[in-house]
């Protein structure tokens, strides 16, 4: 797509080094001396487990975010990247997973956004046209982005990038809300634009996405670099014992250091699974559930919880995990397939903020939203106030008292006091969402001992986390998800790892819990 420009690196030379990159977030060490190295005509797979520091690197190079410390070289020399403006004048682009598009406005007005002198629709409408064509994207320059399915809006973001003329195109999971058939395209176009004297680095949880188009593949885990090759000396198994923090051997790297940072962040051991017994409380069988754009986000699942065990539910992100857990708590409804639920199903969502709390309405309203659904007749304030006050001291939530505004509680007793909320009246099924998500030890670790309390009175308790460590610490058994379908796993760390990276798992008809239904 776009030659190098004269004097610029050769094919195969390094057109971007990363050295020894380091920030935080608070007390949170997101990337740790993290190393890349990216040569012009290639793409480069940069593959971790979430929270592995994908993001946070790639967002440093594009300006996004200052490195704590480290050197940042683009064509060999040192430079300083402020801002995302700084980085598109050097030539450096990137798509991000969440799309930036301007709903309401066009294609060309979107791709013109950020440019200099007045607004020339004309113009704006014949450079798309242009570089579209050139890229081999088909987009309508008039089309309005409200009404284009993902994939045109994708492309969107891309030919929104190509028009800077960058030669660096960075690609935040671009095929996670695609449909396969785009994703197979895009990933053709991503190969080819490669091969044109580019260079792409795809920031991916798939590992055949990463085997089949890379030429060069690194691994995060927990801000490290962990491993570095080429695509062609590596399989699917190192991938995902490295990505996992399984010992691995790097190709080309410091096996020595890589294995010593493996080592030093393994996961902890894990109880093993039991069969469970009696009838299920919550499960689904054969559900399906489509997105309003007719994408398929959960194929077939069918899960079991029974009273009295905790379900781990380990996923990368986009594997459809929210969905199913949205499922089994009753806020969807399967397109196809059954969910069965109990009476009483509590839900704690990953984002208190936005799906749990009211930050501006005291303790006691909140209370009010725990079946909020089924009330009928005038609000019992004064049960309410009392019911508060009895949920604080039980869950420990650090509070003046039930008149208290939600958003003056700090993260940690926010979530304490949610948990506690659905917990209070001992439901019958509760689905948690990362139920530690940006708590410190102590509030995680009372957040986890509530939901043992809780499997412990005998309530079927689903829980989903991030962080696969979690996940195995808490888990009587382990459901795996990979494209939208679901599999029981062995709990432990391997072939959970393995199976939600998309490796073979062994067949649901094995499982007594499957069994069970």
């Amino acid at each position: 797509m776009n030659p190098p420009p004269a004097g610029a690196a050769p094919d195969g030379a390094a057109l971007l080094s990363l050295e020894e990159i380091s920030h935080t977030f608070g007390s949170v060490r997101a990337l740790d001396r993290a190393h890349l190295t990216v040569r012009r005509g290639t793409v480069h797979a940069l593959l971790g487990e979430n929270g592995a520091g994908k993001t946070t690197l790639m967002r440093v190079v594009f300006g996004l975010l200052a490195p704590d410390a480290g050197t940042i070289r683009w064509q060999g020399h040192a430079v300083r990247l402020p801002s995302p403006a700084q980085a598109l004048a050097n030539g450096i682009g990137m798509v991000h997973q969440h799309f930036t598009l301007v709903p309401a406005m066009t294609v060309a007005e979107n791709v013109a956004l950020g440019g200099h002198g007045a607004f020339d629709p004309a113009r704006a409408a014949q450079a798309v046209v242009n570089v579209a064509a050139h890229a081999g994207l088909q987009l309508d320059p008039q089309a309005r982005v409200s009404t284009l399915p993902v994939g045109a809006q994708q492309r969107c973001e891309i030919v929104k990038a190509l028009a800077r003329n960058v030669q660096l195109l960075i690609l935040d999971e671009p095929t996670a809300v695609l449909a396969p058939a785009e994703a197979a395209e895009l990933l053709a176009w991503v190969r080819r634009h490669a091969d044109a004297g580019n260079a792409v680095v795809l920031i991916t949880h798939k590992l055949r996405d990463a085997l089949a188009v890379a030429d060069d593949i690194t691994v995060l885990h927990r801000g490290r670099t962990v491993l570095t090759t080429r695509a062609g000396n590596t399989t699917q198994d190192a991938l995902a014992s490295a990505m996992i923090g399984a010992p691995t051997v790097t190709a080309g790297g410091d096996a020595d250091r890589t294995t010593q940072v493996l080592a030093a962040t393994a996961g902890q051991a894990v109880r093993p699974s039991a069969a469970p017994t009696g009838d299920a409380v919550l499960a689904a069988r054969q559900a399906m559930w489509r997105d309003e754009r007719g994408v398929l986000r959960v194929r077939g699942a069918t899960v079991a919880v029974h009273a009295g065990e905790i379900v781990g539910i380990a996923a990368v992100e986009g594997a459809g995990q929210h969905e199913l857990l949205r499922l089994l708590a009753g806020r969807l409804e399967p397109t196809e397939g059954e969910v069965r639920r109990p009476e009483r199903v509590g839900f704690v969502p990953e984002d208190r903020h936005r799906d749990a709390l009211l930050l501006d309405a005291p303790l006691f309203e909140n209370t009010a939203l725990r079946g909020a659904g089924a009330r009928r007749g005038r609000m019992p304030w004064s049960a309410l106030r009392e019911s508060t006050a009895t949920l604080l001291t039980r869950f420990d939530v650090r509070a003046p008292g039930p008149q208290a505004i939600a958003r003056t509680l700090s993260g940690g007793n926010q979530q304490k006091y949610v948990l506690g909320r659905e917990l209070a009246d001992q439901p019958n099924a509760l689905v948690v969402e990362n139920p530690s998500r940006g708590l410190d030890f102590k509030a995680t670790a009372a957040v986890q001992e509530a939901l043992r309390a809780a499997r412990n009175a005998g309530t079927a308790v689903v829980v989903y986390s991030s962080d696969l460590d979690e996940v195995l610490l808490l888990a009587d058994r382990v459901y795996a998800m990979h494209g939208g379908a679901v599999h029981e796993v062995p709990a432990d760390r391997e072939s959970v790892g393995r199976a939600m990276l998309g490796g073979q798992v062994a067949a649901d008809a094995q499982s007594p819990a499957v069994a069970a239904l």
